[in-house]
């Protein structure tokens, strides 16, 4: 942060270039205020950098992904009532963007918060995006510098065409590669003692096998 406004603290346009950037906030804070105001249930779409972004039709290797792994997910944390797992829906608000993530995770402290009539939420502490070609931009670029300037603690890459699964965690305000798995188990560090079989978030037999395995705890 400090290397990037070093330049305009030296600038005798400072004052100048901060007029703007008011100006330019104002104006975003109001197109922001609209898209909440259009935005129903039936609409797929995220406020990203003053932009209203809505997401096209997923694949169906794409919504297999969500699925099978929201399962895995749902099925460890109310097994041993760790959180709440939310997925696609959830409009996710953090202070410049909002965000609609695959699926979402907020541990037993957020979730303990949280209100059945609430339709905005704060930052969970886990975060899957299943990438696709039209939004792995985002999720390589500003989502990946967001969620992790606003705390959360593990984001996971799912791609459902190569079938693997990239893993990051928060280390100092920034995300760090903590590994990409092909095959072989994939563990959380965020979501206590989950961890399941890269497989099982793919191939439906693998994961009602491991389904199973979860709900015996």
């Amino acid at each position: 942060m400090t290397a990037t406004i070093e330049p305009l603290l030296q600038s005798p346009r400072l004052p100048a270039l901060v007029d703007e950037l008011q100006r330019v906030l104002v104006a975003e804070q109001a197109r922001r205020q609209c898209f909440y105001e259009e935005l129903t249930e039936d609409t797929k779409a995220e406020f990203i950098n003053g932009q209203v972004v809505v997401q096209s039709p997923a694949s169906l290797s794409h919504v297999t992904a969500v699925k099978l792994l929201s399962l895995l997910l749902h099925t460890h944390v109310e097994r041993h009532r760790l959180g709440y797992v939310g997925t696609e829906k959830m409009l996710i608000v953090l202070p410049r963007n909002d965000y609609e993530p695959d699926i979402c995770f907020f541990g037993a402290a957020k979730a303990a918060r949280l209100t059945p009539s609430q339709r905005q939420f704060p930052a969970p502490d886990f975060i899957v995006e299943v990438l696709s070609p039209t939004t792995e931009h985002l999720d390589r670029g500003v989502k990946f510098e967001d969620y992790a300037a606003n705390g959360v603690g593990e984001y996971w890459l799912v791609d459902p065409q190569l079938e693997q699964i990239e893993s990051f965690a928060l280390q100092e305000g920034s995300f760090s590669a903590a590994g990409v798995f092909g095959d072989g188990t994939i563990t959380s560090r965020v979501i206590r003692g989950f961890a399941v079989p890269v497989r099982a978030v793919f191939d439906p037999q693998v994961n009602l096998r491991t389904l199973a395995q979860l709900a015996q705890g």
